[in-house]
C-alpha cells in the first residue's frame, strides 16, 4: 500500500502537515488535494491547534507546482471546478495561522499554495515562482490576486508574464518572504514561530485572522470567478495541449 500524500502530526499546541511525494518534488495531484481535505476535516473544528506549518518531504521542493500530466488531461469543464483554487481557499480560510515552511522550488501551484498561507519561512535554496505561462495556461489556482497583495501589481505583472523564478533573498525582499534561514533550520523556524503564536489569546489570534482576510479580500468572489473562466478557454487550447507535451517530452529525456 502506498504512503498517503499528506502526513500531519501534533508538535505542541502547532500541527505539522507534510506533502509526502518527495519522488515527484511534490507534485500537486488530485491524491494531494484529496488528502489536503481530509486533513483539514480533521482539524478544522481543533481549538487547541494555534497554527499549522506546512512544508514538502526531502529537500527538492515544498511543491514544485502541479502534476503537469493530470493538468495536460485537464478540460474547460475542470477549471471551472477550481480543483486547486478549492483546497487553496480552504488553507488561507483555515480558523488558525497557516505557515508555509519552505525548501527548495515552490512553482505554480506549489508558490500559491504558499501564497494561500498566512506566513512563509524562506530555506537559503527556496526559489519560488509562476511559470505558468510557459505552459499555455495562467495561475488560476489563486495566483492572480493573492501575489499583487503580497509584492505589489507592478511586480505580479512582471513575475506572472514573464514566468521567472525568484530566489529567498529577492522573495524576502519584495514581501514574499516573511523570514530566510538556513535549510536545516526552515521546519524548527516555522514550529517556532507556530509556538509563539500559540502564547497569545487563541480566539484573538483566530479573530485577527478572520478579520485581516476580510480585509485583504474585497472582491475576491468576482477575481475567482474571472480566473477560472480564463482558465476554461486556456485548458481547451492547441498551444497548452502542445507546451505540456514538451514539458513531459522534456521530463522524460531529463
Amino acid at each position: 500500500m502506498s504512503e498517503p500524500r499528506v502526513l500531519h502530526e501534533r508538535r505542541g499546541d502547532a500541527v505539522l502537515v507534510t506533502l509526502n511525494a518527495p519522488e515527484r518534488r511534490n507534485a500537486i495531484d488530485q491524491a494531494m488535494v484529496d488528502g489536503l481535505h481530509a486533513v483539514l476535516d480533521a482539524l478544522w473544528h481543533d481549538e487547541t491547534v494555534a497554527a499549522l506549518v506546512l512544508t514538502g518531504a526531502g529537500d527538492k521542493a515544498f511543491a514544485a507546482g502541479a502534476d503537469i500530466a493530470q493538468l495536460r488531461e485537464r478540460s474547460s469543464r475542470d477549471a471551472l471546478k477550481a480543483i486547486n483554487s478549492g483546497i487553496f481557499a480552504r488553507i488561507e480560510e483555515f480558523p488558525a495561522p497557516v505557515i508555509a515552511a519552505i525548501r527548495g522550488y515552490a512553482l505554480g501551484g506549489g508558490c500559491e499554495l504558499a501564497i494561500a498561507c498566512d506566513l512563509r519561512v524562506l530555506g537559503q535554496s527556496a526559489k519560488l515562482g509562476q511559470p505558468e505561462v510557459k505552459l499555455g495556461i495562467i495561475p488560476a489556482a489563486g495566483g492572480t490576486y493573492r501575489l499583487p497583495r503580497l509584492v505589489g501589481l507592478g511586480r505580479a505583472r512582471e513575475l506572472v508574464y514573464t514566468g521567472r523564478m525568484v530566489d529567498a533573498d529577492e522573495a524576502l525582499r519584495i514581501g514574499l518572504a516573511n523570514l530566510v534561514v538556513p535549510d536545516a533550520e526552515v521546519t524548527a523556524r516555522a514550529l517556532q514561530l507556530a509556538e509563539t503564536i500559540a502564547q497569545n489569546g487563541r480566539l484573538a489570534v483566530r479573530g485577527a485572522k478572520r478579520a485581516l482576510n476580510a480585509l485583504a479580500r474585497p472582491g475576491q468572489e468576482n477575481a475567482v470567478a474571472f480566473e477560472s473562466s480564463v482558465q476554461a478557454v486556456l485548458f481547451d487550447s492547441d498551444d497548452k495541449r502542445t507546451r505540456m507535451d514538451a514539458f513531459l517530452h522534456q521530463q522524460k529525456k531529463g
